[in-house]
Formats: structure tokens, C-alpha cells, sequence
């Protein structure tokens, strides 16, 4: 018996029995699909196509302002009245206003020392300000390193507080609230925040407290991120590429239009009376930051956002870290949008154009819209169409404008534009959690209000140093594979094959390069199979 002959290994009953399974399962196939499949895929293309459509006038609107900005050259100081600061001989130090800095903390073994050190090295007068670090950790080593730190910069003149909580509840948005209800606050007129892993440079009170002196409808100062890891491997460069669209296109216009920009956690500082007066901190959703913007900007509260001020930070350079903190930044808004809707809309505090500036722009097209269309149309949908030729998209949708859309994201970053394929890979990858994080904060799903901090590594030049360089690849099952990711692979490689072998799209190498873009993140080595670039 040949080991290739299967008539003589199965028997002819069950070889006729699979045929007519196939037969049956082909003309159920046929008889559904013009009635049912054709129609549902021809209604999902033309939802995505709005929805590109939408995506588009968005960066399309938001490059033209952009341009009319940096022509124009409307700077911070020319849009808002700026003068340095003074000394006062009658006055003395009374002169300056109080500001207190908190450092929301929780576990932060590998960065404590940076960031305390560098709230303690701001430039300011001693005695008005205080430093506040609010640890929430939960390991008792890391609290007692904490506290140790703070003593030694207390035993230095500095006027550093360390709080603790018997809990975590609201996690940061309650540690921040936590923190405004000690005594000693009630003398600060304003509140800087920098997260654990931010290291802000001595001159940043001196930059952007004059602004809040000087206009007192400004509520929030906010200041751009410098990501010291940003080389550490592709992963990182690909996030360098995204985040620094939003901090050099997305933060700018809405600043420069007054019309709104959300408050990014940290690197900002506070006037205390808008805070206060927008109902404080609240932990109903992961993006406290968010919630009190929006709150803030529907009293009348303005924002500036100064590009040309960076505070130091780090990228999350693992994909599990990353994944995460995509959730936490892709559900909140959705959640906060479904929490917030009806109070913006019924607002009567701001002038229509910011509702819809807020309701439309900021939250539909780039929280919501963003997301979804760019997993369920390029992923799902477009694929799709390979399968069903009678359900066709047409070029400008398939082609131009994706084209169009990533070319104005790839400005911010001109340094990585030999990578823009290489982007669009990953982000499509990553489409697929933040997708599934928004549904889930626009229905309230299970994981709406999963909080889990983001890890950090902190001084990667010394460790380097120290440290044998880590093995690329250490395989662990239950660490690293990831079905989802693995699914859609095989799907967008499945589909790739059949547009190679008979179908008529040429969409096959899109879809290959795709499909290895998931089948690396489902084994959990997105970015660090390529650390040189």
C-alpha cells in the first residue's frame, strides 16, 4: 500500500460522505451569497468609505491649519500675553506664586530617583513651592526607597512632601485628588504634574507660569514630550512617529484655534481655580486627564499648548507594555464620549463651534472613527473584497486617500519617513486592539476600567552599559502568543493566496506583508526582531 493513496487509508463511504458535506456547504454558500453576503459587504464598504471620507477632511483640515500656523508664525507669546518674571525688593519672594508639583507614583523601582530629582531641580524659589510625591506602590521595598529619597532631598532644604493611601481607589485620578485635599494646598495658586518616568528641564515653571499670571482665563499650560528611547528599537520609533503627529499637528491647531485640546495626564500645569471649579479630579473613566479637559473647557476655560517646551519621558519598549497602554488610551475616551455627549451637547457655557469642535472632531473622528476604520477596512473588509469580486472599492478609497492620510501623519516625524511602511503595518496591527478597546468603551464592557501601569526601564544608557545586551528572542508560550493577532494573520494570508492564485484585485502583497505584521506581534516580537534600522 502506497502512503499516498488515500482511498486505500479512508474508506469510499466516508470519502463520498465528505464530498456531498463540500458539495452542500458550496451551494449554501451560492444561495446566500448574492441575497445576503454581497449586500452586507457592499453596505460595510460603503460605511468604511464614509468613514475614510470623514478621517481624511479631518487631517486634510488639520494640515491646512497647521501650515497657515507655522506661515503666519502664531507663536504662544503673540496669541497670549508673556513677560519673565521679576523680583520685587518690597515684596521679596511674595512675589512669585505658589505652585505645588505632584508625582503620582505606583512601583516606580527603575524611575523614582529620575523624576523626584528632577521636580527637586526645578528653578523656583524655594520657599514657593512644594513637591509633592503621592505613592500609591504597593511593593513595601519600592515605598521604603520612595520615602528614603524624599528624605534625602528634605534633608537639602527642599520642601518635598511623601503621601501615601491605605488603597488605590480611582488609581492616579484618586491619588491626584488624594493629594489636593491636604492643608498645605490651600496656599498654592497652581499645580504641576509630571508621572514618573517625566523629567522636566530647571527653566519649565519660569516658561509656563507667566502665561497663567498673565491670563487669567487660561487654565492649563500643557507641554510636549521628549522621548529619550525613542531609538531603543523599531517599536519605539514606529510609536515616535505617531505621538509625534498628535504633539505637532493635533495639540498645536487645537491650541491655536481655541477651540480644544485634551490635557495629556503630565508635563502640564494647573491653574487650582479652573480645577476646582471644574468639579476636580474624577476617576469614572481611565482618562482622568481627559474627563477634567472637557469639564474645564465647557466652564470657559482656555488651554495653551507650547510645542517648543518638551519634558523628558519614556516609550513603553515592550509589545505587552505597549498593548496595554493602547487599551487604556483607546477605551477611556470612548467611554468618557458616552458618559459626555449629552452634557457638551446641552452646554451653554461655549459657542457651538467648540461642541461640535469637541463632539465631532475630537471625539468621533479621532477617538472613535480613527480606530475602527482603520482595523475593520483594511483588515477585514477590503480583504473581504478579494473573496466577493462582485462587491468592488473603488481606487481613491483603496488607494489615494489612505495614501493622502498617511502621508500628512508621517510629517510630524521626517527623520522616519524611510520607515512609513514599516508604520503602517504596525499601526494597522495595533487598529486591531484599540478597535476592540473602543467597543468596549462605547458598550462598557468588561475591561472598561482596567488600569495597568504602563512599565518603564529608566536610564537605558546606563543599564546598557552594565547589562549584557537582552537575547532578541526568549519564546515563552503563555507570555507571547497571542490568538488574536494569530487568527487575523492567517485570515489576511489565507485571503492573500486566493488574490494570487485567482483573484483579480492584486491586493496579495498588501495582504502577505500584512499578515506577517500579525503573525510577529501574535508571538509578542513586534519591534524587537529589529532592533537596528
Amino acid at each position: 500500500m502506497e502512503l499516498g493513496d488515500s482511498a486505500a487509508v479512508i474508506p469510499d463511504s466516508f470519502m463520498g460522505y465528505r464530498d456531498d458535506i463540500t458539495m452542500q456547504m458550496t451551494m449554501i454558500l451560492d444561495q446566500i451569497r448574492a441575497p445576503l453576503i454581497v449586500p452586507a459587504l457592499r453596505l460595510a464598504v460603503y460605511i468604511c468609505l464614509t468613514m475614510s471620507v470623514m478621517l481624511f477632511v479631518e487631517r486634510v483640515y488639520m494640515g491646512i491649519v497647521i501650515s497657515l500656523v507655522k506661515l503666519f508664525g502664531r507663536k504662544p507669546d503673540k496669541r497670549f500675553k508673556w513677560e519673565p518674571m521679576k523680583d520685587d525688593i518690597e515684596l521679596g519672594n511674595s512675589v512669585y506664586p505658589m505652585v505645588l508639583v505632584q508625582i503620582p507614583m505606583y512601583n516606580e523601582r527603575e524611575v523614582y530617583q529620575l523624576s523626584i530629582g528632577a521636580a527637586c531641580g526645578l528653578s523656583w524659589p524655594s520657599d514657593r513651592i512644594i513637591i509633592q510625591v503621592l505613592d500609591d506602590s504597593t511593593d513595601p521595598t519600592i515605598k521604603d526607597l520612595v520615602e528614603m529619597e524624599c528624605s534625602r532631598w528634605a534633608s537639602k532644604g527642599v520642601n518635598i512632601k511623601y503621601e501615601i493611601r491605605d488603597n488605590r481607589n480611582g488609581y492616579k485620578a484618586g491619588a491626584l485628588k488624594e493629594g489636593m485635599k491636604k492643608s498645605y494646598v490651600k496656599s498654592c495658586d497652581y499645580v504641576a504634574i509630571f508621572d514618573a518616568d517625566f523629567q522636566p528641564e530647571p527653566d519649565y515653571l519660569w516658561r509656563t507660569v507667566p502665561f497663567l499670571i498673565h491670563n487669567p482665563k487660561l487654565a492649563l499650560v500643557q507641554a510636549r514630550w521628549k522621548f529619550v528611547n525613542s531609538d531603543e528599537c523599531l517599536m519605539t520609533r514606529m510609536q515616535e512617529m505617531s505621538l509625534d503627529y498628535h504633539f505637532t499637528v493635533e495639540q498645536e491647531v487645537g491650541s491655536s484655534t481655541y477651540a480644544f485640546f485634551g490635557f495629556n495626564g503630565t508635563a502640564g500645569i494647573w491653574r487650582i481655580s479652573a480645577l476646582n471649579e471644574a468639579g476636580g479630579w474624577k476617576d469614572r473613566t481611565t482618562v482622568e486627564d481627559m474627563d477634567l479637559a472637557v469639564r474645564a473647557s465647557l466652564k470657559g476655560w482656555k488651554f495653551l499648548y507650547l510645542g517648543s517646551l518638551k519634558v523628558k519621558n519614556e516609550l513603553p519598549s515592550t509589545f505587552k507594555a505597549y498593548r496595554y497602554q493602547q487599551h487604556r488610551w483607546s477605551c477611556g475616551p470612548a467611554n468618557l464620549f458616552r458618559k459626555m455627549a449629552f452634557e457638551i451637547m446641552t452646554n451653554k457655557n461655549v459657542t457651538l463651534w467648540k461642541k461640535v469642535h469637541v463632539i465631532y472632531s475630537f471625539f468621533v473622528v479621532r477617538k472613535i472613527v480613527a480606530h475602527i476604520v482603520t482595523f475593520i477596512f483594511y483588515c477585514v473588509v477590503l480583504p473581504a473584497t478579494v473573496l466577493v469580486p462582485e462587491v468592488t472599492v473603488p481606487k481613491w478609497g483603496a488607494v489615494y486617500i489612505p495614501s493622502v492620510i498617511t502621508l500628512l501623519n508621517a510629517v510630524g516625524t521626517p527623520r522616519s519617513l524611510h520607515l512609513m511602511v514599516f508604520w503602517i503595518l504596525f499601526e494597522n496591527v495595533m487598529s486591531l486592539h484599540r478597535t476592540k478597546a473602543t467597543f468596549i468603551g462605547l458598550l462598557e464592557g468588561g475591561r472598561v476600567n482596567e488600569w495597568i501601569v504602563t512599565e518603564k526601564l529608566g536610564d537605558l544608557k546606563a543599564k546598557s552599559a552594565t547589562k549584557a545586551p537582552k537575547k532578541l528572542i526568549r519564546f515563552r508560550f503563555g507570555d507571547r502568543i497571542h490568538v488574536t493577532e494569530l487568527c487575523v494573520g492567517m485570515y489576511l494570508f489565507s485571503v492573500g493566496c486566493y488574490d494570487a492564485l485567482f483573484g483579480k484585485n492584486h491586493y496579495y502583497l498588501y495582504l502577505f506583508a500584512q499578515a506577517i505584521a500579525f503573525f510577529i506581534a501574535g508571538c509578542g516580537q513586534i519591534g524587537t526582531i529589529v532592533p537596528n534600522y
